[in-house]
């Protein structure tokens, strides 16, 4: 039985670090798919949008604070298709046109970059596929409209045969809708070939917009109000639609599946959501040196000084502070986003000091905040303030693909501090852990499944993890026990019994290997979710979720588009 051929749709894929089609985690998973998915000779081709000026150019200014630039980008490496389509947006038809990433270039399989920023558009059209998750709400469904919408007819145009379209988070909901239009409003058909992958519990990631500011924007493709209202509601949820349009969607790791299941259990029509844990690709990710010395203790101790040294370079020239390589260096580097508490660390500054003066620990701090996202600015700005007057802390600007591969060879410690559940996998650290960098995370997403306390990394969990109290309370006992694992088991393990950390960070790369690789995520996409949407049916055996040990409360009347806290979970 031939396997299906798979479209992917992405609001954002990260390839490689000259091709600026990224924000962060979203699109670094999606480009583990495609290099992966290439790497394996797989049916798959990828859909996104060329972004004129990327998400944004993050740097610090004259006055101490974190900037947002936006810096044109321009390719000579693309292949132009020479095909377009033209698509009805807020009473324009704005042409999308398409360029390819062929698969030589990067390895991954072929990925179609669709753009409005072409002559024969306005002003506004153009402005559609400028910036990455523009603010303009307008903006905004007028680039899903075409990631979704014209993502299909380009498809088309191509000859391209699609048995499934995989839609990655809600924004290429347009797709279904196109698919609706095209099967003369027949959702079945629809949903034979449609497949949803739903990535967080926090209202960010579960947009909803009016339904008719939708259907002015075209987003529905023509389908009438009242259907696009038995689909998501009035207040039209995304995520909501996308699992009323999809055959089956998943999750991203095993706690996330749970967490996922009991949050829209109230969905009357949903298809099932099962879990497919994350991964990271390795041939992308791990440096070969980290590889090779994987059966020496002693080289893989030498190797991280020498990748850590390499690390300290950079930081010098960019922050002016050098680092010791001999020290235990801890990077936190991530979306500053509240849930995810890049604060933590430096809740008690006198605790936090005596590690710091007496060489203990140095800190790095990285990551990028959504240009509207006035308290992920906030705290990036204060904690670089503090950064200033603290030794052996900094905080590093422009976190994309380099810096982050960078920050992954470098560090020792590589910390998660979100809130649970709110971390739906937090993948990063599959990275880190392939370079030997251990993790260090709040029992959360990912980290249920893949890190070991005390064998391969550290757990931060206590008895009552899952007890109700209020986000003060929360936030001390996280804090407690994340200092206590950093100074009674890390320190001491670090400075005292090299050997005894170099097995910790031996079993952090082999558990990276063995299962927290791409190549096996999309393997398994195509075993629990391609293969049985083409041949019409779900695999059998598929009812694990059905047993569900966490119990959820929704927000009041039911809507998705709160924010999911962790008083929500019983």
């Amino acid at each position: 039985m031939s396997l299906p051929n798979v479209a992917y749709f992405s609001m954002e894929i990260a390839l490689d670090q000259s091709l600026s089609t990224y924000s962060g985690g979203l699109g670094f998973l999606a480009g583990s798919h495609m290099l992966s998915a290439g790497y394996l000779g797989l049916p798959i081709v990828g859909v996104t949008i060329l972004w004129s000026y990327g998400y944004y150019d993050q740097r610090i200014g004259d006055d101490g604070q974190v900037q947002v630039a936006y810096i044109r980008k321009y390719y000579d490496f693309l292949t132009d298709t020479g095909v377009s389509t033209t698509v009805d947006i807020f009473g324009e038809k704005v042409k999308v046109k398409a360029y390819l990433v062929k698969p030589e270039l990067f390895g991954s399989c072929p990925v179609y970059l669709l753009t409005t920023d072409i002559e024969e558009n306005s002003e506004w059209a153009r402005s559609i596929s400028h910036k990455l998750y523009d603010g303009n709400e307008k903006i905004r469904i007028a680039q899903e409209t075409v990631l979704g919408i014209a993502g299909v007819r380009i498809l088309q145009e191509l000859n391209y045969k699609f048995d499934v379209i995989h839609m990655n988070e809600g924004h290429a909901l347009p797709a279904a809708f196109e698919l609706l239009r095209q099967y003369n409003g027949n959702l079945a058909e629809v949903k034979r070939k449609t497949v949803f992958t739903t990535h967080t519990p926090v209202a960010a990631g579960n947009e909803v917009h009016w339904v008719d500011t939708l259907m002015e924007g075209g987003f529905f493709a023509g389908c009438k109000r009242e259907t696009a209202i038995e689909l998501g509601g009035e207040n039209f949820s995304l995520t909501v639609a996308a699992l009323r349009m999809s055959r089956i969607a998943n999750a991203v790791s095993q706690l996330h599946g749970l967490v996922s299941n009991k949050m829209w259990e109230w969905v009357e029509g949903r298809c099932p959501i099962r879990a497919i844990t994350n991964a990271v690709n390795l041939h992308y990710w791990q440096d070969p040196r980290m590889k090779a010395a994987e059966n020496s203790l002693e080289k893989i101790l030498e190797v991280k000084r020498e990748m850590k040294a390499e690390l300290f370079k950079y930081v010098a020239n960019v922050a002016g502070k050098r680092f010791d390589p001999d020290v235990l260096t801890i990077t936190w580097a991530r979306r500053f986003a509240d849930y995810k508490r890049a604060w933590l660390i430096l809740l008690d500054e006198e605790r936090i000091l005596k590690l710091l003066e007496s060489n203990k620990v140095q800190i790095i701090f990285a990551g990028k905040f959504h240009p509207d996202d006035v308290m992920g600015k906030e705290m990036f700005n204060k904690i670089l303030k503090r950064s200033h007057s603290m030794k052996n802390v900094v905080v590093l600007p422009g976190y994309e693909l380099q810096l982050s591969g960078m920050l992954k060879r470098g560090s020792d410690i590589w910390l998660n501090t979100p809130m649970r559940p709110l971390e739906a996998s937090g993948t990063s650290g599959m990275s880190a852990n392939a370079n030997g960098a251990v993790h260090l995370s709040i029992f959360d997403g990912w980290t249920v499944e893949g890190t070991f306390d005390g064998l391969n990394g550290y757990t931060i969990e206590y008895e009552g993890l899952d007890d109700e109290m209020d986000s003060y309370q929360r936030n001390l006992k996280d804090y407690e026990c994340m200092m206590g694992k950093i100074e009674n088991e890390i320190i001491p393990t670090y400075y005292d019994n090299k050997m005894k950390w170099a097995q910790i960070m031996r079993q952090a790369i082999r558990t990276s290997e063995a299962y927290f690789n791409s190549d096996r995520m999309v393997i398994e996409y195509f075993n629990r979710l391609y293969k049985p949407i083409a041949h019409g049916g779900i695999c059998a055996g598929e009812d694990e979720d059905k047993d569900l040990k966490i119990e959820m409360e929704k927000p009041a009347g039911g809507s998705p588009s709160e924010a999911w806290t962790y008083s929500n979970i019983k």
